[in-house]
């Protein structure tokens, strides 16, 4: 292998915590200084390929600015998803004061981390994963990534491997990506690492007592430890003619096709329920040229989630695109023959339309559990392990957890939370002790708009803005108790990922801060990681 030495910094152009993006005979390169030293990594995050110099540094933990996937600069490896991939590495020289990046000629753009494979003779014990998503997936590749050799078995109640499910009601819903893009990884990838993936096998039970599965075709299957990433179903509404044709939920790949194949001979859908899911949907059909509408009880879209404030810019960044609104309303019923014809609301008004989606929610999918302490919301309770009962751990939108943060046990359903949970389970079953610190993080993107949520608050007593809503410009900070539990940021992606940081530091101003005017969170950032005081 040749390499190549280019200078491309002098020592006097960085301080610590600087970093910089630099080309190297076409290869894009972040060059970053962590406690003096020099350290070079690919310049765009695995997961979408955002530019990591957009994002923030804190000590030699990166953090993207879309997605807030994580890597350790030092050498590249991957500490948060959503990405799964770590960074290529690049040797540094300084030399006369010279910053020299020594550059093989086989660069590439991520590194695959480094994982064992089955070995029966040296571990006869059996981890079965139920459930294909992000939670899933996350907890497989950790366990090899972790040195298991025992055998690994993820089952999945779909067809499919595991894929990107957020993109369901984004650009896979709008036909800006293609079919082939969606899945996290290929067959190659499993089959390479001894990962079996059970597709179409639907659990029907679990005797957590037993330590058996059971599938809906009567097989039956035993393990030595057992993670429950089931997820969740969407809520369907049971009103008149809910069972007509071209009325639709999406939560699943199949269901997301289904849209698709029935959108091109359509020219008007309803949207029931103004969820992110119902939302997205809406932005990706009004992209297909569709007429849309959305119905749903709440004054505005995410009033319980975001606020008014928030929700009223969003409507009206969909009806500048051309989306109508039926709010304070409830759908009564489906009008159709065959297939949807109508949509008659609470108030008498008939809707017509050609497609329906249902988006008002979803709940977790545990009713084939035996043996599990449930939440009266479904959830599967854990501890700060992950852990449920006799090798039996859950994560994702079933897991009922303690948080650090606010010391209350939630359950989220969030994809990038539901990967981090999974990684922490699976550290668990492999034996390295882990508690779940995760700081809650998801994202939307609606036309051309892109909203952050960091942390989260069920309620709140006061929301402070920094910025201009109007200009979608802005931070919301979201105060229970005169304390920080959320931030919404729409445009300040970089702000966004050090008050992530900040969070799970629990280094956030106080309200009497925010309320001073604009905060420069990468400064403070800066100060709290280095100890000087605010």
């Amino acid at each position: 292998m040749t390499h190549k030495k280019v200078t491309v910094a002098t020592t006097d152009q960085f301080k610590d915590g600087d970093m910089r993006q630099v080309s190297v005979n076409g290869t894009e390169i972040l060059l970053a200084r962590v406690n003096g030293k020099y350290h070079a990594v690919g310049a765009y995050c695995t997961h979408y390929g955002a530019p990591l110099v957009d994002g923030v540094i804190n000590g030699g933990r990166l953090v993207c600015p879309w997605h807030h996937s994580c890597f350790q600069v030092t050498t590249g490896d991957l500490q948060e998803p959503p990405a799964l991939d770590g960074l290529p590495t690049y040797e540094v020289k300084i030399e006369n004061d010279q910053v020299i990046v020594v550059l093989p000629d086989d660069a590439t753009d991520r590194r695959t981390p480094q994982m064992t494979k089955h070995d029966p003779a040296a571990d006869a014990r059996t981890f079965v994963i139920a459930g294909g998503g992000a939670a899933g997936y996350a907890a497989a590749q950790t366990l090899r990534e972790d040195g298991f050799t025992g055998r690994v078995v993820l089952i999945t109640r779909e067809n499919h491997l595991p894929y990107d499910r957020p993109n369901l009601s984004k650009e896979y819903l709008q036909g800006s990506i293609k079919r082939e893009w969606m899945p996290l990884r290929l067959d190659e990838f499993y089959a390479s690492y001894d990962i079996e993936v059970r597709r179409g096998s639907d659990v029907s039970r679990v005797d957590t007592a037993r330590k058996t599965i059971t599938f809906a075709d009567g097989d039956t299957f035993a393990y030595d430890s057992l993670l429950l990433a089931t997820g969740a179903g969407p809520r369907r509404i049971h009103i008149p003619g809910s069972d007509l044709k071209n009325v639709f939920v999406l939560r699943s790949f199949d269901d997301a096709e289904a849209i698709i194949e029935a959108a091109p001979q359509a020219s008007r859908a309803v949207i029931i329920g103004a969820s992110f899911i119902g939302m997205e949907t809406a932005a990706s059909l009004a992209l297909r040229k569709l007429s849309v509408t959305v119905v749903a009880p709440g004054k505005v879209p995410f009033e319980k989630t975001l606020g008014l404030e928030i929700g009223r810019l969003i409507q009206q960044i969909h009806e500048a695109r051309g989306v109508q609104f039926r709010l304070g309303a409830s759908a009564a019923s489906f009008d159709g023959d065959d297939a949807v014809k109508a949509v008659r609301l609470d108030s008498e008004e008939r809707i017509e339309t050609d497609l329906v989606i249902v988006g008002v929610g979803v709940k977790p999918a545990t009713d084939f559990l035996e043996g599990a302490k449930l939440h009266n919301d479904g959830g599967v309770i854990v501890d700060e392990h992950m852990h449920a009962g006799d090798g039996v751990y859950a994560a994702g939108d079933i897991a009922y957890f303690p948080t650090r943060l606010t010391g209350e046990h939630q359950r989220i359903e969030h994809w990038r939370t539901a990967m981090q949970q999974g990684r922490v389970a699976a550290h668990n079953m492999a034996g390295t002790e882990v508690m779940y610190d995760g700081v809650p993080f998801f994202w939307t993107r609606q036309f051309d708009i892109g909203l952050l949520y960091v942390g989260h608050a069920a309620g709140w007593e006061e929301v402070i803005f920094q910025g201009d809503i109007s200009a979608q410009d802005f931070l919301a900070f979201y105060l229970s108790k005169n304390r920080v539990r959320a931030v919404a940021g729409m445009n300040r992606d970089r702000d966004m990922a050090a008050i992530e940081e900040l969070m799970r530091l629990d280094q956030m101003p106080s309200a009497a801060q925010l309320k001073n005017g604009a905060t420069n969170f990468l400064e403070l950032l800066r100060n709290k990681a280095s100890g000087v005081s605010a």
